[in-house]
């Protein structure tokens, strides 16, 4: 097949609607104009949400850039991707590009594209081919991304090996594309993944993200959101394998090496991931980083390139950065966020007007309600490994089968922690997370509970004596399922999240983390300096 035929496939073909070339399942999508929703009250927007959720549509993520350069897109001020450029606009964002290039002395280019277990995976072309790959793409094999051998026998019957076994196409989003302070004369440029007949990879956590994502702005919603990671810094040995025994660093890097976490988050800053803090944690060598958030798919770029990033500059200064603390348990990675109208101007989850305290919404209620009904299955892509799930027992010897999901109001123990002071307003942390699950999945995840918590009668939060709120959640509160086995199941039993997710994702994932947990490795610590899991 020649380029030109390839970049007419990709012009042509449109994202498909209901089963694809391989027999994969419809995909549902919200869709509506959105221009007035900003001045809708809340009880038309409810049942907005209620008609709109039923319709099934064409599938189409517009923040991706398919094939030719005229389909290449831009975000609006919210942050969602809802704009396609024009020629003209896309040739001025070339010039930006190639001026940047230019100025930076760059060389070389990275396509990057996340995991399943949200690493960045990544092919690096002269920067003089840019142009050419912007048009037609760069290929990949689809295993790089999928994370699995091939399926052998009867191993995952769903899943074919010719599959597994194709190549892939990355396509950037050209808003993404920053220079690299941290790796020499490299820039590098977020894609999303294709299969070569140009349908998008359904088992790509930022395609699923986008998806939910415009669902959210098809309801006449925006997400606010930004993630707060943990991780740990060690003194690199130097022989790295699985019997290594290394140490923390300095206890407090505000008193030690600042050089360090400077130029991490400087250098963050340089590529659009915007610091909010950074500290020491309560661990020694622990590090937390909170990042600003940001509309839409950006909160999640964000959190994935500060996952890159750490580990490079990491490296400059002959550390180790780990997600794993030295005792085997995983870091937290949290999801901060709260619910706006589609125009991004009225924090939805605040009872009043403006961005002061008070208690959470009727709208903030019912979100709430949808993560703490849907915590048993969120658990599963939230804490997608056993060392990550130790967190959910506190550390407790006794042996459970199950913890209860716990919400509160300012209380950091809690798996939904809601807090409704500051400048930014009502919020919701989603503490269930830890900080090796893929950013784009949590995202995701979090996005279809809440959403079928605006759209379920089954109730929602308590709220204040004089509010005329529905019935509160039921008072014994749903469990969170300790092993990994059992939260798969509960992620497979859920309807919600497996037509949110697609069932093509939930069957390839459910059938990698069975396989991982098959050939579990004695050390469960080797992916701690073996460099994967930073």
């Amino acid at each position: 097949m020649t380029h030109q035929s390839l970049l007419f496939i990709f012009y042509y073909l449109p994202v498909p609607s209901g089963k694809s070339l391989h027999g994969f399942h419809h995909l549902q999508c919200l869709f509506q104009d959105s221009r007035d929703e900003c001045n809708e009250t809340e009880g038309s927007r409810m049942s907005k949400l209620r008609r709109t959720r039923k319709k099934v549509t064409k599938s189409h993520i517009s923040s991706t850039e398919i094939g030719g350069m005229d389909m290449s897109i831009s975000k609006d001020d919210t942050g969602d991707s809802t704009q396609i450029l024009k020629v003209p606009q896309l040739s001025s964002r070339m010039k930006h590009i190639k001026k940047e290039m230019a100025k930076n002395h760059l060389q070389f280019v990275r396509f990057e594209a996340t995991d399943l277990h949200g690493v960045s995976r990544s092919k690096s072309i002269p920067a003089h081919f840019f142009q050419e790959k912007v048009t037609h793409g760069v290929f990949m094999p689809r295993g790089y991304l999928e994370l699995m051998p091939s399926p052998k026998g009867h191993e995952v019957d769903h899943i074919r090996a010719t599959c597994f076994n194709s190549d892939i196409v990355l396509m950037p989003e050209l808003c993404t594309f920053r220079a690299l302070p941290w790796a020499e004369r490299t820039a590098r440029v977020i894609c999303d993944t294709f299969t070569v007949t140009g349908e998008p990879l359904l088992t790509s956590p930022r395609y699923i993200a986008k998806r939910q994502l415009s669902q959210l702005q098809g309801a006449g919603f925006s997400l606010l959101s930004a993630f707060l990671y943990d991780f740990c810094v060690f003194g690199a040995p130097e022989v790295i394998n699985s019997k290594t025994i290394s140490f923390p660093a300095a206890t407090l890097f505000n008193n030690h090496d600042q050089a360090f976490i400077q130029e991490l988050v400087d250098g963050l800053c340089h590529t659009g991931a915007h610091v909010e803090s950074f500290s020491s944690s309560t661990r020694p060598g622990q590090v937390e980083i909170c990042l600003l958030p940001e509309f839409g798919i950006g909160s999640a770029d964000n959190a994935f390139t500060l996952r890159a990033g750490v580990r490079e500059v990491a490296r400059k200064y002959n550390y180790i950065t780990s997600f794993f603390i030295e005792t085997g348990f995983c870091h937290s990675g949290i999801l901060s966020h709260s619910l706006w109208d589609v125009g991004g101007e009225n924090n939805l989850f605040c009872s009043s007007p403006g961005p002061g305290p008070g208690p959470l919404s009727a709208t903030g209620r019912r979100w709430v309600a949808g993560l703490l009904k849907h915590a048993a299955a969120l658990s599963c892509l939230l804490a997608p490994a056993g060392s990550c799930r130790k967190r959910y027992s506190k550390e407790s010897k006794e042996q459970q089968e199950s913890v209860p999901t716990t919400w509160g109001y300012n209380d950091n123990s809690c798996a939904f922690n809601i807090k409704c002071h500051g400048e930014k307003g009502a919020r919701v942390e989603n503490t269930l997370g830890s900080a090796t699950a893929n950013p784009y999945l949590v995202l995701a995840a979090t996005v279809a509970a809440g959403l079928d918590g605006l759209q379920s009668r089954d109730g929602a939060l308590p709220g204040t004596e004089d509010d005329d709120s529905p019935e509160p959640y039921p008072s014994k509160p749903p469990e969170i399922p300790l092993k990994l086995e059992d939260a798969l199941v509960a992620l497979e039993e859920d309807p919600c999240l497996r037509q949110a997710l697609g069932e093509t994702f939930i069957r390839y994932f459910v059938a990698m983390k069975k396989y991982e947990l098959e050939n579990e490795d004695t050390d469960a610590e080797r992916n701690k300096f073996l460099e994967y899991f930073i």
